[in-house]
């Protein structure tokens, strides 16, 4: 099992192409407070439902101070398709060979149909301006899971 991250705790640092290939990192939002989200693979009816949650929460969220960034483990020419396709409009970020999600502990051991396997867990990280982490939740739900965080940070 993965190690998991718990509020306090220092956020990992990343640096990871989004769907342009352009390098995007978590310090370019020092000072900021950050929702990364991470989510199985792009273009799935569970993974759609999740991101355009959150696109349509954007400029509310924004309002509160919060910007949001969407990793998974797809190549940026995918997440280019999913972003066209869905009009998202917050960054989506590649991480093929998994580090990033599994230093968050995002990759790793979970049931999928009964059966354990290895893979994306999908999961939500609220970082704060002090780049630690505020809210972490695992094994989120794609439906709905957009309004429950937003009632968990005090927002509706």
């Amino acid at each position: 099992m993965s190690v998991r991250l718990e509020p306090g705790t220092e956020a990992p640092q990343f640096t990871l192409p989004d769907a342009d290939g352009t390098p995007v990192s978590l310090s370019d939002y020092a000072g900021r407070k950050v929702i990364v989200y991470v989510y199985p693979a792009a273009m799935t009816p569970g993974c759609t439902k999740q991101a355009c949650d959150f696109r349509d929460s954007l400029q509310s969220l924004a309002a509160a101070g919060y910007a949001v960034l969407g990793l998974s483990p797809d190549k940026p020419e995918k997440l280019a398709k999913f972003r066209e396709r869905d009009g998202l409009n917050f960054p989506l970020l590649s991480d093929p060979d998994k580090k990033v999600l599994e230093s968050y502990g995002a990759y790793g051991e979970k049931k999928l149909y009964g059966k354990l396997v290895q893979g994306v867990i999908r999961s939500t990280f609220v970082v704060g301006e002090d780049g630690r982490v505020e809210v972490a939740q695992y094994a989120v739900k794609a439906t709905g899971h957009v309004a429950k965080l937003r009632r968990d940070l005090g927002l509706d």
